[in-house]
């Protein structure tokens, strides 16, 4: 009972509470121009994505860390969702600089995520481990996208997608030395195409 109560606080506090980093934010070394309409919107459509994708660590490492027996195992998922709080904090910043929201869709993208980590957690800790590495990959992946396509002066937006994917490849290198296993083709395929759908309709809704 005590988890189930932390769980949904977790899931709450995630989905609709305002988050405070412990880290600044990322500045970027040279100030951009001022950017156009146009410009904004398409930031702001992209820094939405990175927000859900960030909702979506902290159900995995939630569920991932409810489902193990492992102490040590637990506390490192913990440390992780942590900096993903700062991950959270940074976008939120920057959708509200950029006179935008967030997606009106984290309450499903929350659910579906806590659902999935909860099922490599019951797996074994290798698997679920396993499905760090390829999960903080496949991020890192969509932020090197991101940072291409970023308006060129949009220099703030930028330092801050560059902080999280260096975050996210250090997670995927600890899990991987914790013992995680790469998954099979097929369950990396339907990540990716569970991915494409999230990113999709974030990017609008």
């Amino acid at each position: 009972m005590d988890r189930l109560l932390i769980s949904l606080d977790t899931a709450l506090r995630t989905v609709f509470a305002d988050h405070a980093a412990a880290r600044p934010c990322p500045q970027a070394a040279v100030e951009g121009p001022e950017l156009s309409a146009e410009e904004k919107r398409l930031s702001a459509a992209l820094m939405r994505v990175n927000h859900v994708g960030e909702v979506c660590a902290q159900a995995l490492y939630a569920s991932q860390a409810w489902g193990t027996d492992n102490p040590a195992l637990k506390a490192q998922f913990d440390a992780a969702a942590r900096e993903e709080t700062d991950h959270l904090a940074w976008t939120e910043q920057r959708l509200k600089e950029l006179g935008s929201r967030t997606s009106l869709l984290n309450p499903l993208w929350y659910a579906g995520a806590f659902g999935i980590g909860l099922l490599a957690a019951k797996a074994g800790d290798k698997v679920s481990l396993g499905f760090v590495v390829e999960t903080e990959r496949q991020v890192e992946h969509h932020l090197n996208s991101h940072m291409d396509r970023l308006p060129a002066g949009d220099q703030a937006s930028k330092a801050i997608v560059a902080q999280m994917r260096d975050d996210e490849v250090a997670h995927a290198n600890a899990a991987l030395q914790a013992g995680g296993v790469e998954l099979p083709a097929p369950v990396r395929g339907l990540m990716r195409l569970a991915a494409k759908v999230m990113t999709t309709a974030a990017y609008r809704i």
